[in-house]
C-alpha cells in the first residue's frame, strides 16, 4: 500500500492549496479508492467517531469516520473486503483516509483491483526509469518540460522522483570486516572482493569508518574493528 510508504504535504486554505500524498511511484494523491480487508473495527461509544484498519496485504492503514459517516462503519465486521473512497489526512505524522464511502465487495472484485494496481505499478515504474535516463544527460529545464509533456508529471513529483536518498554502507562493512577478521585484522583487497559494491564506493566508506574512529589500521591496508 503506497499510501503509507508515500510522502504526504499539508494544504493551505488561505491560499487555497489541497493537502496531498506522493507515492513512491511519484504519484500525486488527494482522494483514494482502494479495496482491502478489514481487520480491526472500533467505534466510539456516542457513535460520533469510528475507526477501520485496512490491510491489503501489504501494508496497513486507518480509515477514520466521523459523525453522520460512522453509520457506514456499523455493518463492517472484521474479516470484511470493502471498497472505501476518501480524502488523505494527516495526524501526528499518520497518514489515514477520511471516510466518504464505503461498503464491502466481493473477493473476486479484491482480485481484480489487486491485478489493476500491480499493472499500474509497472508501468509507474518504467515511467520513473525513463525519466531518471534521460535527466542523466539533460538540463533541469529540459527534464521538467519532458516529464510534463510526455507523462503529466508535475514539479512536486518531479522533485521527488529525482531525489536521491543516500544508502549508508558502513554498518554492512563493518559487519564484513568483524566477521574477516581473524585476529590480526583484514586486507583492504579481501573486503573489495568480498562486498559486492563498486571499489570507489567501498573506499569511500573505509575512508569515513576511519576518520569516525570506527576502525583503525594496525599496519598499513589492514583494518580492524575498534
Amino acid at each position: 500500500m503506497d499510501l503509507v510508504n508515500g510522502k504526504f504535504f499539508s494544504g493551505n486554505k488561505e491560499e487555497m492549496k489541497p493537502s496531498f500524498l506522493i507515492t513512491p511511484q511519484a504519484e500525486k494523491v488527494s482522494r483514494v479508492n482502494i479495496v482491502a480487508s478489514v481487520t480491526e473495527k472500533f467505534l466510539s461509544e456516542d457513535e460520533n467517531y469510528g475507526t477501520l484498519i485496512l490491510d491489503d496485504g501489504s501494508e496497513a492503514i486507518r480509515a477514520k469516520a466521523f459523525r453522520e459517516k460512522v453509520k457506514l462503519l456499523k455493518e463492517i465486521q472484521a474479516g470484511d473486503v470493502v471498497l472505501v473512497i476518501g480524502k488523505l489526512k494527516e495526524y501526528f505524522g499518520e497518514v489515514y483516509i477520511n471516510i466518504e464511502i464505503l461498503k464491502k465487495v466481493d473477493v473476486n472484485y479484491e482480485n481484480y483491483r489487486k491485478l489493476e494496481i500491480l499493472k499500474n505499478l509497472i508501468e509507474r515504474n518504467e515511467i520513473i526509469k525513463e525519466i531518471r535516463k534521460f535527466a542523466e544527460n539533460a538540463s533541469e529545464e529540459e527534464v521538467k518540460r519532458y516529464a510534463k509533456e510526455k507523462f503529466d508529471i508535475d514539479e512536486d513529483c518531479l522533485k521527488f522522483i529525482l531525489e536521491k536518498k543516500k544508502i549508508d554502507y558502513k554498518p554492512e562493512i563493518l559487519k564484513i570486516i568483524e566477521s574477516l577478521d581473524e585476529g590480526s585484522g583484514v586486507e583492504i583487497g579481501k573486503i573489495i572482493e568480498t562486498v559486492k559494491l563498486p571499489e570507489a564506493v567501498i573506499e569511500k566508506v573505509i575512508s569515513e569508518l576511519l576518520d569516525e574512529g570506527l576502525i583503525y589500521e594496525p599496519k598499513p591496508n589492514v583494518l580492524k574493528k575498534v
